[in-house]
């Protein structure tokens, strides 16, 4: 069986001003390690000027160099190359030094006349593999603080819907495409106007970076303001389409985008104004589930002129309406090569008729994911509203 490589010689940079001790060291590591390439340099201030750091996986240092006192040296070592891995070489009385050059950030001490090549090769590579390993933890650490304050962050983006006092309940789900992210292109809203009529939105900005991220969120908080500050229902879409065009990085981005204005009636149930721009239409879940189909208009982006006709319609008291973004039907369905599209979350909404609203959102990607034979690809966010017996504020979202 043919033996394993060990691991490559190390390049040591020797700083002595002592020829004896030089030709002492160069003979002790070449017994051990005839491969391994030393440089030396007689004083800090070479190795500084003549940039030999960078050439170096470990450095043994003497700590009694001219022009140098006590950890003098050690400080300038570090303070060029905080990574470096450093061993100092201290005399037969100076224990104390080399301990207090450890605390200083050596990786070790070896007292001169008392190590012998094993001794100091032994030294050399423990210190290149615990710097390294140091240097490893530390960029784990701090990838793990940017991922939690990115976390954070997009946590803080995702909606609150701001129902309270009003007679509609809602009921979220939200799950980016994108690994290891909280929030992608697509997104939702729902708020309580100043004249009580609750709007509501899903949207789907093209593309799946970081990128669109953040202006699928700027175009939800965009939204909410405009809806909060009263601006006419008609409106709204033609501002939300000039945010877009004036915030977005590539003026070819488009955005989808389904908006319902919510507001009750005499009878106890409600009215809807329901508005596509190129997105999937929403689904009335009661009697049983429909599509409701506007005139679907072009989406936000693409013409300064597009309007967006509504259709109104009227729900009875115990009304409940599914909004969606194409992530949860462009995966694939149960015929063979077909994907799920609307007819095909229809017949599912159709077998999950007994399923509570609460649990629903959750079911809908669970099947899709079964037919699909995996997690979805796309952004996925539903919004289902709905008037129930839940207390006013109730609101749940499942993330």
């Amino acid at each position: 069986m043919p033996s394993r490589p060990g691991p490559p010689s190390p390049r040591v940079l020797l700083i002595e001003d002592d020829p004896g001790d030089v030709v002492l060291v160069e003979a002790l590591l070449e017994e051990v390690d005839p491969a391994l390439r030393l440089a030396v340099a007689t004083s800090v201030d070479e190795v500084l000027a003549r940039g030999m750091l960078a050439e170096a996986d470990c450095v043994l240092l003497d700590l009694h160099l001219p022009g140098t006192q006590g950890l003098d040296g050690l400080h300038a070592l570090l303070a060029a190359d905080g990574a470096a891995a450093v061993c100092v070489l201290t005399g037969l009385d100076d224990a104390h030094l080399g301990i207090a050059a450890v605390g200083a950030g050596a990786q070790d001490y070896l007292v001169k006349g008392k190590a012998d090549g094993e001794v100091l090769i032994r030294a050399i590579r423990y210190a290149i593999e615990r710097r390294r390993a140091e240097a490893g933890l530390a960029r784990l650490r701090e990838e793990r603080l940017a991922a939690a304050e990115s976390a954070r962050l997009e946590r803080g983006l995702l909606p609150k819907p701001l129902l309270a006092g009003s007679a509609v309940r809602s009921r979220s789900y939200y799950r980016a495409g994108r690994t290891r992210s909280v929030i992608g292109g697509d997104f939702f809203d729902a708020v309580r106007g100043s004249s009580g009529a609750v709007h509501a939105i899903v949207g789907d900005v093209a593309g799946h970076g970081p990128d669109e991220a953040a202006l699928g969120a700027l175009l939800r908080v965009s939204w909410r303001a405009l809806v909060l500050a009263g601006v006419d229902e008609a409106q709204v879409l033609p501002k939300l389409q000039q945010v877009l065009v004036s915030e977005r990085h590539d003026p070819a981005l488009f955005t989808t985008v389904c908006t319902v204005s919510l507001d009750g009636t005499a009878d106890g149930g409600c009215r809807a104004l329901v508005r596509l721009a190129g997105h999937p239409p929403p689904v009335a879940l009661r009697p049983v589930p429909c599509s409701v189909a506007p005139p679907v208009g072009l989406p936000l982006g693409i013409s300064a002129g597009a309007t967006w006709e509504p259709v109104e319609l009227t729900l009875a008291p115990d009304w409940a309406m599914l909004l969606y973004t194409d992530g949860l039907v462009e995966g694939r369905g149960p015929a063979p090569g077909g994907l799920l599209w609307e007819e095909g979350l229809l017949d599912v909404l159709g077998r999950e008729r007994g399923t509570g609203l609460d649990d629903l959102p959750a079911r809908l990607v669970e099947a899709a994911e079964g037919f699909h034979g995996g997690p979805l690809l796309d952004d996925v966010a539903i919004l289902l509203l709905s008037a129930d017996d839940q207390p006013a504020g109730t609101e749940r979202t499942a993330t």
